[in-house]
């Protein structure tokens, strides 16, 4: 087994992305994304589009993967999909396409869980910090999902604290969405935060117990500034969008960094690894690399490409789960909500 090539095939579709990527070991040959525009107009992913979306992306996108890697699909050694958390139009679209596939080929199955794949991600070939060595916290961070997790392992993850309410990804946009940013506006308030003073203005931290996250009150918070301000001044936000910005950035920065820091202290852990499509944000980025210089930590941020949701994340996962004979059998059914656990 140690020296067979395996070649995975991996298919992600858990929200409006449709992705496909081929693995031979660690390593990505290919990995191809679909974005949907369509949902910009909307400002916010539409589940029923999506799903629609999916139908029409999914064999355009394994075709092009297969191409770009220059393998044949009888040399696939296993197909790995994301199982869940998801949109479950979405899901089913990605799982039923898997399924189908391995049936025809007579390959095995690998269900794969989304937030497990930004973690391991860590582990793909290539990556600019190397990768983590056991036990590290992992923090991911995305639309859908913020979580501090204990990774014993490769299998084995602990969630030490989750967000009770809204995720950062969903923060952001939002409040790029009182600014009146289109969407997706979260890479937009940290485009425009690079500009802006980080001091210019204050929003409250919320008080959370333990290492757990609360985004629904900072969002609050921001309406009701930008409501009153530009009630006094209906330019006020163009006239000082950078600030904002910068501010906004700032307090939910410090918000993720306070609880890493926690985290630190309780575990004892100094390698962290972050990684979901906020992973991308710069503010983020340079607050771990301060701690890493101030406070002695060992950061790991993996290659932009696989930050956002993408395929080659699923497939590492796929192939570390075939070395361990971790496969699906065809009842395998998607999952919206699909919790991470050290099973």
């Amino acid at each position: 087994m140690k020296n067979e090539t395996i070649y995975i095939l991996a298919i992600e579709s858990s929200c409006d992305d449709t992705s496909a990527a081929i693995l031979s070991n660690k390593k990505v040959l290919s990995n191809v994304t679909a974005t949907q525009k369509i949902h910009e107009e909307y400002g916010g992913v539409v589940p029923e589009l999506a799903s629609r979306a999916h139908q029409q992306n999914i064999v355009p996108v394994v075709h092009q993967a297969l191409n770009k890697a220059n393998i044949d699909k009888k040399l696939v050694s296993a197909i790995a999909f994301t199982r869940g958390p998801g949109l479950m139009g979405s899901l089913l679209v990605g799982t039923s396409f898997a399924k189908s596939l391995s049936l025809g080929l007579n390959i095995p199955l690998i269900e794969v869980n989304h937030m497990q794949a930004h973690i391991l991600a860590h582990f793909i070939e290539g990556q600019p910090d190397g990768a983590p060595e056991f036990p590290f916290l992992a923090m991911t961070i995305s639309g859908g999902h913020t979580q501090i997790v204990l990774v014993r392992d490769y299998f084995d993850m602990e969630i030490l604290g989750e967000t009770l309410d809204d995720a950062v990804g969903e923060a952001y946009d939002k409040s790029a969405k009182i600014l009146g940013l289109p969407y997706p506006g979260g890479p937009l308030v940290d485009k425009y935060a690079q500009e802006g003073n980080p001091k210019a203005f204050l929003f409250p931290k919320p008080k959370v117990n333990g290492l757990n996250f609360s985004f629904s009150g900072l969002k609050t918070s921001i309406l009701y500034f930008v409501q009153k301000e530009t009630a006094k001044n209906p330019n006020f936000v163009k006239e000082n969008l950078n600030d904002i910005c910068a501010s906004i950035q700032k307090t939910i920065v410090h918000i993720l960094m306070d609880k890493l820091k926690k985290a630190v202290e309780q575990t004892g852990i100094t390698q962290i690894a972050i990684g979901g499509g906020v992973s991308a944000n710069s503010g983020i980025r340079n607050a771990l690399k301060m701690a890493e210089k101030n406070r002695g930590w060992q950061t790991f941020i993996p290659k932009f490409e696989y930050c956002t949701d993408n395929a080659g994340m699923i497939g590492i996962v796929g192939h570390l789960k075939y070395q361990q004979n971790q496969f699906s059998k065809q009842d395998v059914t998607a999952k919206a909500r699909y919790v991470l656990s050290s099973k």
